[in-house]
């Protein structure tokens, strides 16, 4: 994905995976608003894009469709159309694996101590 890196992604499914744990709620979803905050339009539009294709909106090989689309009609608050998303983390990782990434790999480096 040319929008935006796996490692961010990866980041943004920690995030919202913390957002349905047993972690507090306002928290997690406060961090993943002030992350998604920092990300430029370009990368939220690959963001909601690689979610579409999680959720079979759109097929891996529509990406670029999908990317032009989520630019299109992202409305004026894509952070809060992505948090709203009860599935979030699941759909970002389908996405990622549609792709050919492994959502594992990428949240695992994360997750490594330096």
């Amino acid at each position: 994905m040319d929008e935006i890196t796996t490692d961010k992604i990866a980041y943004v499914i920690l995030l919202a995976r913390e957002m349905g744990a047993d972690q507090p709620l306002r928290s997690a979803r406060s961090e993943l608003r002030e992350f998604l905050e920092g990300l430029d339009e370009d990368e939220k539009a690959g963001l909601i894009a690689l979610m579409w294709i999680g959720r079979e909106t759109f097929a891996p090989e529509e990406l670029p469709e999908a990317v032009r689309t989520a630019r299109a009609e992202r409305g004026e608050r894509p952070d809060d159309y992505l948090i709203a998303e009860p599935q979030l983390a699941d759909f970002l990782e389908s996405g990622m694996e549609a792709l050919g990434f492994s959502p594992e790999d990428e949240t695992e480096a994360i997750l490594r101590p330096v």
